[in-house]
């Protein structure tokens, strides 16, 4: 393991439970991030069979009742030590996030250890939580831009890593208690979790409450997963809606990668911020749409440019065909000083704002020590930033705007032609 720096501690239990730990001077609150590696990917492992939606039904199963408390006990306790506290299954992990007052910090941590390793797992829940999951599937009917997002993971990532954690309405209907239970059983480990924790801390102490709340927490064997190929790489969705989705993905840098901040600044610049190109040429040039973007989503294995924009029917074509050509003109046409500036400032500025959180530094620690073993400092993302060069960001845009390798989906009443500009 990469030796700590001077603020950031870090220590591997024999469970396999990795704590990542940074001292926040001069604030009062305190803040963790639990990620377990129990998303809906592993939904998929062989053996398991639990159905799509499981990974987040157990995430609300185990909130409901866990060690001497029952539902409205654990969160009473919560309540009343003041934490704001965050509970979600994604596709890689299922996370358990809180911040409170440094004084109260451990306490909630017990709390968090009950709900992981001694959850009640009361069936007479199951069906209130399946309720609940079937009416967030309804909801995201109703939000074809969220829909086509996750649908478009679904074709552009490999299965089971673009797998959405809301699953569907059949396979949420067909998850029992039992399956439940096994994925519980099977996913939830410590080998492999991260515990991340930041502000107001005594690393001592809280190194050695961790190792009784969590020290017992018995390690298991991964479950087995099998990849499975991506696709179709063109498809459209039909639904009867006013508004056409588009949706497209494009492999780019992995987190770990070289090539990652240069990554970052290409999709920054194509449609990361109000004066980005996508938003200036859709957007406030011809009017096409209202909402227009790219992001990044990385990976331990891939990473991603997503883009998305959402227009009337009778605007698609043109919004596709604008989208289409600005990729091919960053590819093409690399960036200048005067945006590559822009970008930097705007990635300084939301970083900088991130680290003054203790809730987002914790979830920074533990990001950063999955995908990179390590943790970056301000200093050393500030100096990849500075580093960056038009050309060196021109020359990554001809590789990350491979026209040829993108997954485009549209959803809406009618299919759009895919004209890739040569």
């Amino acid at each position: 393991m990469p030796a700590p720096t001077a603020t950031i501690q870090q220590h591997e239990y024999p469970n396999g439970l990795v704590l990542v730990a940074e001292a926040m001077p001069g604030v009062q609150s305190a803040s963790f991030t639990l990620l377990i590696p129990a998303g809906a990917a592993y939904e998929a492992a062989e053996g398991l069979d639990s159905g799509g939606g499981a990974a987040s039904m157990a995430c609300e199963w185990l909130m409901r009742g866990a060690g001497p408390r029952d539902s409205r006990e654990l969160l009473n306790a919560l309540d009343n030590l003041g934490v704001s506290h965050s509970e979600s299954a994604q596709t890689l992990h299922t996370s358990y996030a809180a911040a409170t007052l440094g004084a109260n910090l451990i306490p909630a941590l017990e709390i968090i250890a009950d709900v992981v390793q001694r959850p009640r797992l009361d069936e007479q829940e199951v069906e209130p939580i399946r309720a609940l999951c079937l009416q967030n599937l309804r909801s995201l009917e109703d939000d074809p831009g969220s829909k086509v997002i996750y649908e478009l993971r679904k074709r552009h990532f490999p299965e089971p890593w673009g797998r959405p954690s809301p699953g569907s309405a059949e396979d949420v209907a067909r998850i029992t208690p039992a399956k439940l239970r096994a994925f519980h059983e099977a996913a939830y480990r410590p080998n492999g979790a991260i515990l991340g924790v930041a502000g107001a801390i005594d690393w001592p102490r809280l190194r050695d409450a961790v190792d009784g709340l969590f020290g017992g927490w018995k390690s298991r064997p991964e479950p087995r997963l099998v990849e499975r190929p991506a696709g179709p790489r063109l498809d459209h969705i039909t639904r009867e809606t006013q508004q056409i989705q588009i949706a497209m993905a494009a492999p780019a840098a992995t987190v770990a990668g070289d090539d990652y901040y240069r990554a970052r600044a290409a999709v920054a610049i194509l449609g990361g911020y109000s004066s980005a190109r996508l938003f200036t040429e859709v957007r406030e040039k011809r009017g096409l749409c209202y909402s227009v973007y790219a992001s990044y989503e990385g990976q331990r294995e891939r990473g991603a440019m997503l883009s998305y924009a959402g227009t009337s029917t009778e605007r698609a074509q043109e919004t596709l065909d604008v989208m289409l050509a600005e990729f091919r003109r960053l590819a093409v046409g690399g960036v200048d000083f005067e945006e590559l500036e822009t970008m930097r400032a705007g990635l300084k500025s939301s970083l900088i704002m991130a680290q003054e959180s203790s809730m987002s530094r914790s979830n920074a620690l533990a990001s950063d020590w999955y995908f990179l073993g390590r943790v970056r400092t301000l200093d050393e993302i500030a100096r990849e930033l500075d580093a960056l060069t038009p050309e060196s960001v021109s020359d990554y845009a001809r590789t990350l705007l491979n026209l040829e390798d993108l997954t485009i989906l549209t959803l809406g009443p009618t299919p759009l032609d895919v004209n890739i500009p040569s």
